[in-house]
């Protein structure tokens, strides 16, 4: 375990302002939810949840189209970890939504109930102007609305004001993430100073974008911190974390999540040892973009489903992906189950039976997820949709991606000291 002074912690807690911890010199931030897949009544959210495969499949082509900017193209030759990784083309909100509605039966369905995300307050600027930012590990640049944006869908965020700032700094260059809903992140690119929870850098580099897609627009977060390496910055600079350690704003390159119902939160420069067990089971990272770990198994009780596969683990989704046809297989071991939507690769299962010994193991223990966590809502009186999808993001042929569904089971240690990621048993 990691023990510093200048720890620093940001919490889910129902309260308006932040607090002080207990101990050392962190701050608890709020965070918020977010609406999920399962509505209020116990539905699935089938809209919102396709906004989100067409998201988590731009975010990822964007992703690697950095890479290999910023990598060269043998980022996707045969000898690198993600092998099989191809750019894709852009993922249409419409066609997708469409094609899974024509391939079942339609669902008179209630307004949405809320799982959960974790977003928290951060500062830009001098002084500071206040963003609820989604912390992301499955990307690497922040961004946040600018008062050049007009459209709808910033009309309910906070704006970031570079004549506001006595520290803000125009640089040459733009950003931009394009969505398949015809529409974009895309802006401007500056430097200023960014707090988040008292780690404070100067010279950030970061997007006040004068654009925003709609699939954003609904969301309660103004915009993401990306936690992910630099190798996937569309910026092609450092993420903010990784300037905090340049810095010296943080002494150790570490940060930890506990996602939860309640109590979560997000621990940077060390882990919270208060919110975990035992020791942390640390997996080296492989590859130099994401926090990807090898040689992983899938397992249904004691019966190995998949082994050998690549994961990567991201905080920005709350859906677990695997390529099709392993998903295909690893449903096939649950009785009952049925494809549900063919475009987004979402299946049912039996919700008086829901799987509660899913599990991936890297070489030491196995992680399982809990039933409740399994679960994205019904879709009929007696079938629920799983949450593992099967999905082509274009990261490889054996790549599979744990999102919050699987983060919520553990706490999730990611090292960029050890360029590794941990995992331990939550409290």
């Amino acid at each position: 375990m990691l023990v510093q002074s200048s720890f620093v912690t940001l919490a889910l807690v129902f309260c308006a302002a932040a607090s002080p911890v207990a101990e050392g010199s962190g701050t608890i931030i709020p965070f918020q939810k977010r609406n999920g897949f399962v509505k209020e009544d116990g539905w699935f959210d089938h809209d919102r949840a396709v906004q989100q495969v067409v998201r988590d499949r731009n975010k990822h082509r964007n992703n690697l189209m950095n890479l290999e900017r910023n990598e060269g193209s043998h980022a996707f030759n045969e000898l690198t970890p993600i092998q099989g990784a191809h750019i894709r083309p852009v993922a249409n909100y419409s066609a997708m939504y469409k094609a899974g509605n024509d391939k079942r039966q339609a669902e008179s369905l209630t307004d949405e109930g809320g799982d959960q995300y974790w977003a928290g307050n951060i500062a830009i600027g001098t002084p500071g102007q206040t963003f609820l930012i989604d912390f992301d590990t499955g990307s690497a640049d922040l961004w946040v609305p600018s008062v050049n944006c007009t459209s709808s869908y910033c009309s309910k965020k906070h704006k970031y004001n570079p004549a506001s700032s006595s520290t803000e700094a125009r640089k040459s260059g733009s950003f931009s993430i394009q969505y398949g809903d015809g529409s974009t992140v895309s802006g401007p690119v500056y430097t200023d100073s960014v707090s988040v929870a008292g780690v404070s850098v100067k010279n950030q580099y970061f997007s006040p974008v004068s654009t925003l897609s709609s699939m954003f627009g609904t969301q309660a977060d103004d915009g993401i911190l990306g936690m992910a390496f630099p190798a996937i910055s569309n910026l092609r600079q450092s993420p903010f974390f990784n300037t905090a350690k340049t810095q010296g704003a943080v002494k150790t390159g570490v940060f930890g999540f506990k996602l939860a119902k309640s109590g979560s939160e997000l621990y940077l420069g060390g882990t919270d040892s208060s919110q975990y067990s035992g020791s942390i089971e640390y997996h080296s990272v492989t590859g130099s973009g994401f926090w990807q770990i090898a040689n992983a198994k899938l397992y249904i009780g004691t019966k190995t489903i998949e082994s050998g596969i690549q994961t990567i683990i991201d905080s920005g989704t709350t859906i677990i992906y695997g390529p099709p046809s392993q998903v295909q297989a690893f449903y096939k071991n649950i009785p009952g189950s049925k494809l549900y939507d063919s475009a987004n690769g979402f299946y049912s299962y039996p919700c008086n039976s829901a799987p509660s010994n899913v599990g991936f193991n890297w070489g030491g223990k196995t992680w399982t997820i809990s039933a409740s966590n399994f679960n994205f809502g019904q879709v009929s009186s007696t079938q629920c949709i799983g949450a593992i999808a099967g999905q082509d993001l274009g990261l490889g042929s054996n790549t599979w991606l744990l999102g919050d569904s699987f983060m919520k089971n553990v706490y999730s240690v990611f090292s960029f000291d050890k360029n590794s990621v941990g995992f331990a048993t939550l409290r």
